[in-house]
This record gives C-alpha cells, sequence and structure tokens, in this order.
C-alpha cells in the first residue's frame, strides 16, 4: 500500500492511498482506527464511541486533474478552514511540510502490551522501552510518480503557495484573521462544534464527466451483481458467486482468480 498525503484535524482525518484490493484497505482502516480509538479513551479517558460512523473510502480516477485536484484539497486542510495561516503551520500530523521540502513525519509507536505487562508484573521499567520511533515517507501520486524528487518538491510547493493565498485572500475578504495556534491547542478534545458540516460522500472522484460516467457505470454493475448473489445466498443456495473484491455477507473477502498456468 502506498500513502500519497495525511492530514489530521481534530475531530477527522484525510488519507490519500494506493491500495492493492478492498480487503488490504479495510485491515489497515481497521487497525489505524482502533488503535487511534484506544489511544483516545487511554489520554482522556473518554467513555463514549471516539468514531460517530465507518471510515467512507471514495474512488479516484486515473486522471491526473482529479487525482491533483484531492491532493489539493489535503494540503488546503488547516488553511481553509481559517485555522492557521499555512497548511505547514498546522499542530498536529500533516503532509503539507513535508512534502515541500522532500522530508518525512517521525512519529513515535508505544508497545502498550509491553507496557502492560510490564506493570502487571510489577516491573520497574523505563518508560523508553515501550517506545519506538518510525520514520513515515509519502509515495508521489500515480500521476507524477515520473517526476524526480525535486520536481515533485516543486508541484508541491506551488499548490502550497496557491493554497496559502487562496486562504489568505479569503480572510481580507471577510476581515478576519486566521484563529492561530495558541486557540488552537487550548481547545478541549470533547468539546463540541457550533455546527457539523454533513453531506452524502460522493461515490467518485473524477475530472471528467465521461470518466465519472465509466466508474458509476461500472460501480452499478458491481452492485447489481453483488445483490444477486446475496439473494441466491439468502435463499440457501450457497454456490451463488460473488463479484470480484467485496465481502460476501459471513463468507471471505473474494480473491481475483487468476488463471492457471498453462501446461
Amino acid at each position: 500500500m502506498r500513502l500519497h498525503g495525511a492530514v489530521f484535524m481534530s475531530n477527522h482525518y484525510h488519507l490519500l492511498l494506493t491500495v492493492e484490493t478492498a480487503r488490504q484497505l479495510s485491515g489497515f482502516m481497521h487497525y489505524v482506527n482502533g488503535q487511534i480509538a484506544r489511544e483516545v479513551c487511554r489520554l482522556y479517558s473518554w467513555k463514549d464511541r471516539v468514531w460517530s460512523r465507518r471510515y467512507v473510502a471514495t474512488l479516484v480516477s486515473v486522471e491526473e486533474a482529479a487525482q491533483v485536484g484531492r491532493f489539493r484539497y489535503l494540503l488546503a486542510h488547516g488553511a481553509k478552514e481559517n485555522l492557521v495561516a499555512s497548511p505547514r503551520e498546522w499542530p498536529g500530523v500533516h503532509c503539507a511540510k513535508v512534502l515541500a521540502t522532500g522530508g518525512s513525519l517521525r512519529g513515535v509507536w508505544i508497545d502498550r502490551t509491553l507496557q502492560y505487562e510490564a506493570e502487571r508484573s510489577g516491573k520497574d521499567c523505563n518508560p523508553t522501552t515501550f517506545r519506538e520511533t518510525y520514520r513515515l515517507t509519502f509515495d508521489p501520486l500515480p500521476c507524477w510518480a515520473n517526476l524526480d524528487p525535486s520536481a515533485y518538491q516543486t508541484r508541491v510547493e506551488s499548490l502550497l503557495r496557491d493554497v496559502e493565498a487562496e486562504a489568505k485572500e479569503a480572510c481580507e475578504r471577510r476581515g478576519l484573521e486566521p484563529l492561530g495556534l495558541d486557540k488552537i491547542l487550548r481547545q478541549s478534545p470533547q468539546a463540541l462544534p457550533n455546527r457539523v458540516k454533513k453531506s452524502p460522500a460522493p461515490l467518485v472522484h473524477a475530472a471528467s464527466k465521461a470518466v465519472r460516467k465509466i466508474l458509476r457505470d461500472g460501480y452499478r454493475v458491481f452492485l447489481g451483481a453483488y445483490r444477486i448473489a446475496a439473494e441466491k445466498l439468502r435463499s440457501g443456495d450457497r454456490s451463488a458467486e460473488f463479484p470480484v473484491g467485496c465481502f460476501p455477507p459471513a463468507l471471505p473477502f473474494v480473491e481475483e482468480r487468476l488463471p492457471l498456468p498453462a501446461t
């Protein structure tokens, strides 16, 4: 799996990924969301559900405009909400700065299992015993994969400058100033926003109407085949064939059926 961009805001996050299968994506998201939820509950004594709903995965077409458009949308987080003047200033995890400079993100993984076992056995261990530093690098967008690192950084820098200029213009037009780091960091993790944006996620992200129609039509065919197979399964037909790349009810993920080698 390849990670092209990541940004973690105060109440949601976005990832731009290239995955091999839906099962790979499902397993990854299950693990990431589960670990985040456990850490939130540990740090803030959270007793309720951490995530209000399951994650939403939206397909991005192979079109350069579609990929760059989603990439720019991800990079703009922090500035487009008038929280900071530049996405580079966001105090949380954000790929903007490291992508523009060619660096990488570093984070600390805490092995809570080993820590728990040590505490149960009464061992007096140094906290660093359970910590390991990881370095996270980002892969280039598929449409820009042929660029050398310096050219890729230049394009990211151009997108960021465009985002910063747009955010500055919006502030001046409305007579506002960005919220700023101090106020952002003073926010309580359990504070609720005055208004929550609720809108259905698009089925696909595409730059042209023609490609969007192809992807939507393909999904309708996939969905129709799934429903037919599910109906057969409910009626007791265990031989029902589900389309490749889906999760049948209470059955294993349907892998791609590769042709047998010739003999």
